[in-house]
């Protein structure tokens, strides 16, 4: 699945985030709105992770769950 679909369908993918990331919160992912840039930052911050690895597993995510 590739970024587009996953936000058109982020309603549904809202839970397989936080199961992914625990420590996303509701209001991260709201405030994320399917971007995946917001989506890599807040990985960055919230797990100390560079940019190259936020990325590396966003992309390697199994969005077809959601």
């Amino acid at each position: 699945m590739n970024w587009e679909q996953v936000r058109g369908n982020w309603d549904k993918m809202k839970g397989e985030l936080k199961i992914q990331w625990s420590k996303l919160t509701d209001d991260d992912v709201a405030r994320i709105e399917g971007e995946r840039d917001k989506l890599v930052g807040r990985l960055q911050e919230l797990y100390g992770i560079t940019k190259e690895e936020a990325q590396r597993q966003v992309d390697e995510q199994d969005w077809s769950k959601g």
